[in-house]
């Protein structure tokens, strides 16, 4: 397994001011990625293999559907679309709360639709059984998303359709948002028939020294309740 976070800077006093405080908010955290975003890319390419692995997950369980309809969760500067367009999945929108992170990916013109939103467990501006995929890379972190986002991710993918998504395996127990309670609430989505887990898979090495996590889920037929959805 290639060591992705070898080089990556980890001392970037941009990096730090997005990720690397953990009583950040998510205020600070758009503030900071609004700063970062002229600099993102090159700070990444290369170099962070979050969106390579997050997209060849997706990429795996969509098979020979290259026209699948794709939501990159936390688009950034849309390096997960690049990785897409690598593997012919061309029709994907982004979604993000920097808007100056979305304009970089703009440039690009790697994506249908740009939508600067947070996600939570409010309903966003998306038709029920949209998507038949979603894709994120570094979106569950300190300050970013909550769990109960989770819930909404699911109302917007197609029944069949999958969730792909990587992050930092430690902020399974060093984000208090995610500590006992993130991979619980997945567990309860599943016993409630909302989707079924297809992989969980250990990326060593991921940044240096720390794991990453890798986790892909099928969205089912029978989804879940408005009224649970909200009260999740």
């Amino acid at each position: 397994m290639a060591d992705w976070g070898s080089k990556l800077d980890k001392s970037n006093d941009k990096r730090k001011a997005a990720v690397g405080r953990p009583d950040i908010t998510l205020p600070e955290v758009i503030q900071a990625y609004d700063t970062w975003a002229e600099d993102y890319d090159k700070d990444h390419v290369g170099v962070f293999g979050g969106p390579f692995l997050s997209s060849a997950a997706l990429a795996k369980v969509l098979g020979d559907n290259r026209d699948a309809l794709i939501l990159d969760l936390g688009a950034g500067t849309g390096l997960c679309a690049e990785e897409l367009s690598k593997l012919s999945f061309k029709n994907v929108d982004a979604i993000d709360a920097s808007q100056k992170m979305l304009d970089i990916a703009a440039q690009k013109g790697l994506y249908r639709k740009y939508i600067c939103a947070i996600v939570t467990n409010e309903r966003l501006d998306i038709e029920d059984d949209t998507y038949d995929g979603i894709v994120s890379s570094g979106a569950f972190n300190w300050g970013h998303l909550k769990v109960n986002c989770l819930p909404e991710l699911i109302r917007i993918v197609k029944p069949g359709g999958y969730i792909s998504f990587i992050m930092r395996e430690e902020c399974l127990w060093k984000v208090p948002e995610y500590k006992d309670r993130l991979e619980p609430a997945m567990l309860e989505l599943q016993n409630t028939g909302a989707w079924e887990r297809v992989s969980r898979d250990i990326v060593l090495n991921y940044l240096g020294e720390i794991n990453g996590i890798v986790y892909t889920y099928r969205v089912t037929a029978q989804g879940m309740p408005e009224e649970r959805l909200r009260s999740f």
